[in-house]
């Protein structure tokens, strides 16, 4: 497989990318980390981008992600809300863990809001559920389906008794 190459390739699959904790509050829009390369100090925020980045990433389609390389001496994380506001968190000398930690509680929703989000997200009134506990008992209630047979009889045609008995 073409995308198996590379410096741990397991970045790349789905169920890694899904398996990210921190998703960012609504209000933020920008999030940016500054960091260098060298450096002893650096160590937890090149490992935060080279694991955490991408499930951040795809964790949050609609904030913008930037990496800024070698250009402070300290690494730091910015995020950016939606109202001007921002903040600036000193990720220093810091594991990767310690950070995303840290982001977590600050920048990120909680798990009980994260669990009403995904309640919230499956739809209970869409007009394809049919069965026990929704709209319709039956499928044979949504418009253009074949009706009950126990109702209206099948055509002889769609039923197996005659179908095959022809064969």
């Amino acid at each position: 497989m073409p995308f198996m190459k590379g410096r741990a390739p397991i970045r790349r699959t789905l169920n890694y990318l899904n398996a990210g904790k921190l998703v960012f509050k609504d209000k933020i829009k920008i999030f940016s980390i500054g960091y260098n390369i060298h450096g002893q100090n650096n160590t937890g925020a090149k490992e935060f981008v080279f694991w955490y980045l991408p499930q951040i990433q795809y964790k949050n389609p609609d904030v913008q992600v930037a990496t800024l390389k070698n250009l402070t001496p300290t690494p730091f994380i910015k995020c950016y809300f939606e109202d001007g506001r921002r903040i600036l968190v000193d990720i220093d000398n810091k594991t990767k863990e310690d950070i995303l930690e840290h982001l977590m509680n600050t920048v990120g929703k909680s798990k009980e809001v994260l669990e009403a989000e995904a309640i919230a997200a499956e739809k209970k009134d869409n007009p394809a559920n049919f069965g026990v506990g929704c709209e319709r008992p039956c499928i044979c209630e949504v418009y253009g389906q074949v009706p009950c047979p126990g109702v209206v009889p099948l055509p002889k045609v769609m039923r197996g008794k005659y179908k095959n008995a022809t064969d």
